[in-house]
């Protein structure tokens, strides 16, 4: 409950449902002197690149700074603590909204279209924009300009 509330604050909405569709992830939390500051998660999804197989991606989701503590840092050190923890991971991504935090952590941009798995075959996600984060286990030829696939699931797609 205290994550769904500090997430729901930082975002200025209500994440209860969010929460229940995204499922149960690793969870990193940012305390201060025993009050909950920061989180961020991350659930497992396939990704796949156009041409390649499906990567096992630790997919980020709900990083949130309680509004009166941005700008300390916390954003930083619970993404720089996620990243220590995703080993076996073959590359991260997350769907992001215009920060900097990203880029300055060493995410890219996809630049190529997105689309969602699904039974029909792949739906075009044109909306959409995702980063990504290579890991020691990422393909080195992966090209960030093809097309990007990911599974479908309830809620948000990306």
């Amino acid at each position: 409950r205290d994550v769904i509330a500090l997430c729901s604050e930082a975002y200025g909405q209500d994440l209860e449902s969010y929460c229940q569709h995204v499922g149960r992830g690793r969870h990193v939390l940012g305390m201060l002197d025993r009050r909950l500051v920061a989180h961020a998660m991350w659930v497992t999804r396939f990704l796949q690149p156009n041409g390649m197989k499906r990567l096992l991606t630790a997919y980020v989701e709900l990083v949130a700074t309680s509004p009166e503590f941005r700008g300390r840092g916390f954003a930083t050190r619970l993404m720089e603590r996620v990243r220590s923890r995703l080993h076996g991971f073959e590359i991260a991504a997350l769907s992001s909204t215009g920060t900097t935090l990203y880029d300055r952590l060493g995410w890219e941009d996809w630049c190529g279209d997105l689309y969602i798995r699904t039974v029909d075959g792949l739906q075009p996600t044109p909306a959409e924009r995702i980063k990504i984060l290579r890991l020691p286990k990422t393909p080195r030829d992966l090209d960030l300009a093809t097309d990007l696939s990911a599974e479908w699931r309830p809620g948000e797609l990306w």
